[in-house]
């Protein structure tokens, strides 16, 4: 079943148990798989298109939130982390650290990379093989700590 269809049921849920949050951040996931849509000219999206805008959504709503606590905006704050929450249902379930690293040691072994200045050969590949199982900052920390 596609990440459309399951939000769409998940909205109607979310109507109906009136939950504004929830329905505010699965409206705004929506909206963006038809925004992609559209820009594809009504080919279909695939889950690795899907994956990325659910991490680009919540990384937004981190982001936002770091914000209004710099800013003492303790209430706008709260709304981004709860729909940070929400969006986070519906990604893959993410690797722990241990797992992570494990795959970081695999691909940094593939690659051959030795030293931070590999760092890019490795951020390429591990890109590619842990898209939507981890976070670009996890996968960048670990692949600079497992390099120095």
């Amino acid at each position: 079943m596609s990440l459309e269809i399951i939000i769409s049921d998940a909205i109607k849920d979310a109507m109906r148990a009136k939950d504004k949050v929830a329905l505010d951040a699965l409206r705004a996931v929506k909206s963006q798989i038809l925004l992609l849509k559209t820009e594809a000219k009504g080919a279909d999206v695939s889950a690795e298109q899907e994956i990325a805008i659910l991490q680009r959504m919540i990384k937004q709503r981190k982001d936002s939130y770091d914000q209004f606590m710099a800013q003492n905006r303790g209430d706008l704050a709260e709304v981004e982390d709860a729909q940070s929450k929400v969006i986070e249902k519906y990604l893959p379930q993410q690797m722990t650290s241990e797992e992570l690293e494990a795959e970081m040691k695999n691909i940094i072994a593939e690659t051959g990379a030795t030293s931070a200045k590999d760092l890019g050969k490795v951020m390429g590949m591990a890109g590619k093989a842990l898209a939507g199982k981890s976070d670009g900052k996890s996968i960048s920390d670990m692949a600079k700590k497992l390099l120095s």
